[in-house]
């Protein structure tokens, strides 16, 4: 019964609200500006990334079936 006593208090600890601390939110101006051309080439960069290897896959996946 111990046991018992023992899995409903971690229960109730894991279900009891958790303090957290607020995030520091600054509403000041960024120190570097980013420019058009960063932003773009950054999302090709993140595009070509996750794209590609998944185009490989989904292009040679009949191959991969014959294996």
């Amino acid at each position: 019964m111990s046991g018992f006593g023992r899995s409903f208090n971690f229960l109730r600890n894991t279900l009891r609200p958790q303090i957290i601390s607020k995030a520091n939110i600054s509403a000041k101006p960024a120190k570097h500006v980013v420019t058009t051309g960063e932003q773009a080439i950054a999302m090709v960069t993140m595009f070509v990334t996750i794209l590609v290897p998944s185009g490989w896959i989904l292009a040679h996946l009949e191959e991969y079936k014959k294996r």
